[in-house]
């Protein structure tokens, strides 16, 4: 079976095309500053035109959809019912939902009758438990607003995960493991016998870790502090928090770890200054996460620093085994998020299949 996968930005469309089950790439690419001054790609439609021309024969399609809020729990067939439910989460992700959402209608017109299948980036972390992800706030804006902690990279923390139990030749259901991925967003999760349990981010992908232009977990009174000091609008304060912080702000050169070590390893306070308050925040989620699942036989680096900065993850792991009973395995697994996409749809096509026989 041929899936193709979409991942559709606000500007751009990267996609793959998979035979699935065997999992080989036949295609792959990716449409950029689509509907930007200049350009010659006008909306997404027209981007899936390009696309498509330079394929064939499509079986199926899978979307990557940032946000499910507690609507989905795992991957659907979409449908207009799934469509409308998209539209109503983009209040929870205004920058990627709608991008999402207009990949899925551009496909529809252009590939009628071709089944497509929604993968949610909320959806693995659907099982943690109400007193991990219910904030310390009136129990109303749950209730009204849907004010939780959601976490996002799901699929990538489920891939490494499953990979990681690949690896050990142990089931997953028997393992406890740590999974951080690490790149300009970052987040970790707690994987306790293949249950997200708790994960770093949080109603959005702001919160937890420091990241390369994010500034992570804050005091919250911070936000009204700068606001009123800086004479600051909440679409500037917003700018600042998502966009100027993280190791960019606090280093003042760049969000990229591989600058900031040569930059470090010349002298320079501030990168160093970044890159020791990135690591010490990964090592105290990784240490809350082992108390949380009382031990972890795993601990997993994915994505562009987890997987290409050795002296991070060595920064990282230093003393684990003296703080842990039992050490875990540190494990260096490059993520494929667009495989697991894959996968999902053609099981979920599948079994669709199977249960109409």
């Amino acid at each position: 079976m041929k899936i193709l996968v979409i991942n559709s930005g606000s500007s751009s469309i990267k996609y793959k095309l998979f035979h699935v089950p065997d999992n080989g790439v036949i295609s792959k690419g990716i449409i950029e500053h689509i509907g930007e001054e200049g350009s010659s790609v006008r909306d997404h439609y027209a981007g899936l035109k390009i696309i498509l021309a330079k394929i064939s024969n499509v079986d199926a399609v899978g979307h990557r959809v940032v946000h499910g809020a507690e609507e989905f729990r795992k991957p659907h067939i979409i449908d207009n019912h799934v469509i409308r439910k998209i539209r109503q989460c983009s209040g929870l992700a205004p920058l990627h939902n709608p991008a999402n959402l207009a990949g899925i209608l551009a496909c529809k017109k252009l590939l009628p009758g071709v089944k497509q299948a929604a993968i949610f980036d909320t959806a693995f972390h659907q099982t943690l438990p109400d007193y991990a992800y219910i904030y310390g706030l009136p129990y109303r804006f749950y209730k009204k607003f849907g004010v939780r902690k959601y976490g996002f990279h799901g699929t990538s923390h489920q891939y490494v995960a499953s990979e990681a139990a690949r690896i050990l030749n142990k089931p997953l259901d028997s393992l406890k493991i740590i999974t951080c991925h690490l790149g300009n967003g970052c987040s970790i999760a707690a994987v306790d016998r293949g249950k997200s349990v708790d994960t770093s981010m949080g109603l959005t992908p702001l919160e937890g870790l420091v990241m390369g232009t994010r500034c992570g977990d804050l005091d919250p009174a911070l936000v009204a502090f700068l606001m009123k000091k800086s004479s600051l609008t909440i679409a500037q304060i917003d700018d600042v928090l998502n966009k100027k912080s993280g190791l960019l702000g606090i280093s003042g050169i760049s969000n990229d770890m591989r600058v900031l070590e040569s930059k470090a390893g010349k002298g320079n306070n501030r990168a160093r200054l970044a890159i020791d308050i990135f690591v010490y925040r990964i090592k105290k989620y990784i240490g809350a996460y082992a108390a949380v699942m009382c031990g972890c036989d795993a601990l997993v680096f994915t994505a562009g620093i987890g997987e290409n900065q050795r002296k991070i993850r060595e920064r990282v792991c230093k003393g684990l085994r003296s703080y842990l009973k039992k050490p875990p395995r540190v494990l260096i697994i490059p993520t494929d998020e667009e495989l697991m996409i894959a996968r999902q749809t053609y099981r979920l096509i599948n079994n669709k299949a199977n249960h109409r026989r």
